[in-house]
């Protein structure tokens, strides 16, 4: 109720209806008072960039990733002839097989070389000669393989060097000199380093993919070995 000192209209005074009637109940959005203006949120602009050149695909590359043409062909000739190679020496050293001297003759070999307990050792070379001719041959834990065959050979080089008849001088050319067993050396330590391709039963493992760094460590292995068996079981100085 309006006050005794209010001095308008207040009969004239209308409040607007917002309710909806029946008949215009499509309509009642068009009754609604304005909305406020919508604000668009500032949103940083991207930077401006240009147009970037996509080279086209090189089809024949990715095609020819994964071919290797006659590599594995070539590693497997030679593992497999190496391998073979160290099998035949160690089935003649054991069984006297071709000429060979037997166990005894080997024992006596390994004694007058001034091994200790070349009794043991005798089983010890000749079982590691043709397990690692075999493993090669088969592809199979090629890195160790090759190491044991690495330790085996520089022993014997170093045998060699200190039985031979001018002692003192390292000779390389045959007769007398050692070059079949230095070329024996290098092919073992490139199986290392190259892996045994895919013509093997490493052909899934890593050394076999993309050998690297247990290439390196079977390598050290092998040449630490070998030298380590000769200083302790030997220790004689080969060029003295």
């Amino acid at each position: 109720m309006p006050s005794d000192t209010y001095g308008g209209d207040f009969e004239t005074t209308a409040i607007p209806n917002y309710g909806s009637s029946p008949s215009s109940a499509g309509y009642s959005l068009m009754n609604d008072p304005d909305p406020l203006p919508y604000v668009a949120p500032q949103v940083d602009a991207p930077p401006m960039m240009g147009p970037t050149a996509i080279e086209p695909l090189d089809y024949d590359a990715a095609r020819n990733a994964g071919r290797r043409g006659t590599q594995d062909l070539g590693l497997l000739l030679l593992r497999a002839g190496f391998g073979a190679l160290l099998v035949v020496h160690g089935l003649q050293k054991v069984f006297g097989w071709w000429g060979g001297s037997g166990l005894g003759g080997l024992s006596d070999s390994l004694t007058a070389a001034g091994y200790q307990h070349a009794n043991l050792l005798t089983y010890a070379a000749a079982g590691t000669e043709i397990t690692a001719g075999i493993l090669l041959v088969l592809g199979l834990f090629t890195p160790l393989a090759g190491a044991a065959a690495l330790a085996y050979l520089i022993n014997g080089l170093l045998a060699s060097v200190l039985n031979s008849e001018e002692s003192g001088r390292f000779l390389f050319f045959l007769p007398d000199g050692h070059e079949f067993q230095l070329t024996l050396i290098v092919v073992a330590a490139a199986i290392i380093l190259v892996g045994p391709g895919r013509y093997g039963f490493d052909a899934g493992r890593g050394w076999a993919r993309r050998p690297f760094i247990g290439s390196f460590v079977a390598l050290l292995l092998g040449i630490g070995g070998g030298i380590a068996v000769w200083i302790l079981l030997n220790g004689a100085n080969p060029l003295a």
